[in-house]
């Protein structure tokens, strides 16, 4: 049973959230304040946080930057009221490892909860296999039975995030800010070429493609 970190300052919001959450299955811990979230990480084991930004004393970057000092591999959803790119720039820059806007939809939200569980559990074991081919994060390779395609690393970056989540779609801009990097100067056509240069080295690989979602961006979508 996984445990969910609630930090809000807003009773009615955390109260919301909490409902959710433990609708899908989940035990929420919820908590007002960044001071009230660290007791509970420090008495409870907890797999994620979701974490609001405008809090009094200690906001949400504050609050992420915190946690990230000491633990790298702790997923962080940040969900706000603020809607503009250099808020979610900032969130990222802390160490977030998705954003939502509010007001929240409820089965978005468990969407974004099991994507990111489910990318962690892969990220923890550095391997995604998927029918008879099996993507190791270590070596960039790629591998089906005998043979081993070695690809570039942000070629095997872009195709490991895909397929951590598949089937869920990822904007141009978020594969920029996750493989690139958001102070990267880089275009989002850089992502359409990568794509296309991965789509030619693995169009003997029928286990898997990424498909072009017309107006929003890519997805990965499992064949086996």
């Amino acid at each position: 049973m996984f445990h969910i970190l609630i930090v809000d300052d807003d009773k009615t919001v955390r109260y919301v959230m909490k409902e959710i959450v433990e609708s899908a299955g989940y035990i929420a811990f919820p908590a007002k304040s960044g001071e009230e979230a660290f007791e509970i990480l420090a008495r409870e084991h907890i797999d994620l946080a979701i974490v609001d930004i405008m809090m009094p004393k200690q906001n949400g970057y504050e609050l992420t930057r915190e946690i990230r000092s000491y633990n790298q591999d702790f997923p962080i959803l940040m969900v706000s009221a603020k809607h503009l790119p250099e808020d979610r720039k900032q969130g990222f820059l802390a160490g977030i490892d998705d954003y939502m806007s509010k007001p929240i939809d409820p089965d978005e939200l468990l969407l974004h909860i099991k994507a990111l569980l489910r990318r962690f559990r892969i990220v923890n074991e550095r391997k995604i296999k998927i029918g008879e081919v099996v993507l190791d994060y270590d070596s960039f390779t790629v591998r089906r039975g005998d043979e081993i395609i070695e690809l570039p690393a942000k070629e095997f970056q872009l195709l490991y995030k895909l397929l951590s989540c598949p089937d869920v779609i990822f904007t141009k801009i978020q594969l920029m800010d996750e493989i690139w990097g958001v102070e990267c100067d880089t275009t989002p056509e850089t992502v359409t070429v990568h794509i296309g240069r991965l789509r030619k080295r693995l169009e003997a690989i029928t286990e898997f493609e990424i498909e072009n979602i017309r107006g929003l961006g890519y997805k990965a979508v499992k064949r086996v």
